[in-house]
């Protein structure tokens, strides 16, 4: 671990307080959210814990992949209205470019799976929204039920889901607010894979396991091409100029001449993220 990675987990009394436990298996950093009586809904104390949680997956060249998911019934019922009610932030003030429970807008070109235990409503499907992968238990529910409440999905719930779904399916759930289960989620493309709720902790690491096998400079310079050029057409300039300027950085790398090395003499390969 880093020396800032380690100042980080020490001085963060957030993650120490509870509101989300933090583990590391490998090179995966799981980050739970851990308000079950609340049902894990985000309020001030857990936009700062979550934030600094992504910055110690930011900081730490040992962690290569990060799981969001939730205890109890919940994955994250999304903001606490009691909170909202009261006046209270839940984006961190300090860091507002985190937008929503600090993780919103917060970018990370290390990859994230949301592993969604329960349901995940309005800022709860936000945050599997600003994952890479979601896993799902096949109990887990998905909705943006803003408008029931006067509000809209401001936390990148609308245009994310008409990116990640048929726009007409997106457009029903955002206008309505009702609910979609695991299983529809997961045919309209918005979940990766549905699994028995007792399988979802396994399935989640087992895709975290696979990625992190891979070179972590390639991976991350994917990510990073995916967010800048995802939804760009490949025949305009500017999509070659994202693939370009990472070009020299990956292909010139160690781990790549590594990669090389080890096909070519049929072992696994062992990455120095150089």
């Amino acid at each position: 671990m880093s020396e800032q990675a380690k100042t980080l987990s020490q001085d963060c009394r957030l993650l120490k307080a509870g509101v989300v436990r933090l583990e590391q298996a490998g090179h995966i950093l799981i980050i739970t959210l851990n308000r079950p009586e609340a049902r894990n809904a985000i309020n001030g104390e857990v936009a700062a814990a979550l934030g600094a949680a992504l910055e110690l997956l930011n900081s730490d060249d040992e962690l290569r992949v990060g799981i969001l998911t939730g205890t109890g019934a919940a994955f994250c019922a999304g903001q606490d209205l009691k909170a909202f009610a009261a006046g209270e932030p839940v984006i961190p003030l300090e860091h507002p470019e985190w937008g929503f429970a600090g993780f919103v807008s917060h970018f990370t070109d290390k990859p994230l799976i949301a592993a969604v235990n329960g349901f995940a409503f309005g800022g709860g499907l936000e945050l599997a929204l600003a994952c890479d992968i979601i896993v799902a238990s096949d109990s887990a529910l998905f909705a943006l039920p803003e408008v029931k409440r006067g509000l809209f999905a401001a936390g990148g719930g609308v245009p994310r889901l008409t990116q990640q779904m048929p726009m007409n399916v997106a457009r029903q759930m955002v206008l309505t607010g009702e609910p979609i289960t695991a299983e529809t989620a997961a045919r309209w493309g918005l979940v990766n894979q549905v699994v028995e709720a007792a399988e979802l902790e396994t399935a989640a690491l087992a895709l975290a396991r696979a990625i992190s096998a891979n070179a972590p400079l390639a991976v991350q310079a994917s990510k990073r091409i995916i967010a800048a050029a995802g939804f760009q057409s490949t025949w305009k300039p500017s999509a070659w100029t994202v693939i370009g300027s990472e070009l020299e950085a990956v292909f010139g790398s160690d781990d790549a001449a590594e990669g090389s090395r080890a096909f070519v003499d049929k072992r696994d390969p062992v990455w120095t993220s150089k």
